[in-house]
């Protein structure tokens, strides 16, 4: 993207016809914020910025840029979430995942700050982890971790078993998930596991409407799974809810039908190589208590 700005720009009715991931009709906006319309599409269970706006954004033009001002009122955030939140979704994924994991990645790792907290957390395992940012903060910012990688998915090495993106797809556009998709696709290890933490569509409508945010935070397009399944399954995901998660799904690469129960109930039966993990020698089992307890704590 560039550092060209839309926010001065009124949508307000400005009437797309066509829902830019499924080609449904759809009606007046769901919401307007900030002077940008947002619709929602009933056949595909999608909430977005209207066509033209989302097809200005491919261009290179956003309502918000990934500039140093930006950076700079994430980083508390980010910090927050990656020595809270975000170490529950990666010990989540690796009970969930069926095959070993070897090597865990960060998609959209921002500052690499999940890199420090679980360096932090799992110190034997440090050399698993490793984070990818397209657009980084400033150099002072960043981790020192050897494993925090400036560049694109496309410029990494697999294979990768298992990974998180946190905050992130809430950013792209349909056709900008479907480029990280195809190329998380070539890196992915048979039976990988990655969790997408991200505002989803019931989240939006019944926990937080202010989560619908494109100059502040960059909240272009809030998905669900039946959304996500659009476009991960083309490139050999299979995108499976989390009981309870509003804001959570977890997407498996070349997974097999689920049978009983839900990916969720992995967490009794997960890998002993992946328990390992997350019981670390110097610090013990507190992530792996973790998962469980996070695992279980939103099925009502």
């Amino acid at each position: 993207m560039t550092d060209e700005s839309v926010t001065g720009e009124s949508e307000t009715g400005e009437s797309p016809t066509l829902c830019p991931l499924c080609a449904a009709p759809v009606g007046a906006p769901y919401a307007t914020v900030a002077g940008h319309d947002y619709h929602a599409c009933d056949a595909c269970d999608f909430i977005a910025l209207s066509s033209s706006t989302l097809d200005r954004i491919d261009r290179g033009t956003a309502p918000r840029s990934y500039d140093d001002a930006y950076w700079a009122a994430e980083l508390a955030a980010a910090r927050e979430r990656a020595w809270g939140p975000a170490l529950a979704r990666v010990a989540e994924t690796l009970l969930y995942c069926r095959v070993p994991v070897r090597r865990f990645l960060d998609i959209g790792t921002g500052a690499g700050l999940l890199l420090d907290a679980l360096a932090w957390h799992l110190p034997a395992a440090r050399a698993v982890f490793h984070g990818v940012e397209l657009f980084p903060p400033p150099t002072a910012a960043r981790t020192l971790h050897a494993n925090y990688h400036v560049g694109a998915l496309r410029d990494l090495a697999g294979p990768f078993d298992a990974g998180s993106c946190i905050e992130v797809i809430e950013h792209l556009t349909p056709r900008m998930l479907d480029a990280l998709v195809r190329d998380l696709a070539a890196i992915s290890a048979p039976g990988a596991c990655y969790v997408f933490n991200t505002g989803l569509t019931d989240y939006v409508r019944h926990e937080d409407p202010a989560y619908l945010d494109p100059v502040g935070r960059g909240h272009i397009c809030i998905w669900s799974v039946a959304a996500a399944r659009r476009v991960f399954g083309p490139h050999g995901f299979v995108v499976h809810p989390l009981p309870g998660k509003t804001w959570a799904f977890l997407a498996e690469y070349g997974g097999g039908p689920m049978g009983e129960g839900t990916v969720a109930d992995r967490i009794w039966t997960a890998l002993p190589e992946n328990v390992a993990l997350l019981r670390d020698p110097a610090t013990g089992s507190v992530l792996h208590l973790l998962g469980i307890e996070s695992a279980r704590a939103y099925r009502g």
